[in-house]
């Protein structure tokens, strides 16, 4: 997700750029002061999860390190780790 780190007063959503062409299934995220908002794309009215920074930082991480493994081609990836 490449949108860089804003802070607004009003939270700018955006989708991830792995989204593609499935506009049906999608999440998005904003930042804010206190971390990163999160909400189904389908309902924007909704329900919204609130996520600190140092856990979304950890979140991310696990995701980038899984999937520079799967690029190098090691198929039994290691499940992700919360540490």
């Amino acid at each position: 997700m490449s949108a860089g780190s804003q802070i607004a007063s009003e939270p700018r959503w955006f989708k991830s750029s792995y989204s593609g062409a499935n506009t049906t299934e999608c999440l998005e995220c904003a930042y804010v002061v206190s971390g990163t908002l999160i909400r189904d794309s389908k309902r924007s009215s909704g329900p919204v999860v609130s996520v600190g920074s140092g856990a979304w930082r950890c979140f991310i991480g696990a995701i980038s390190a899984h999937d520079h493994e799967r690029r190098l081609g090691e198929s039994s990836a290691r499940p992700y780790s919360t540490h």
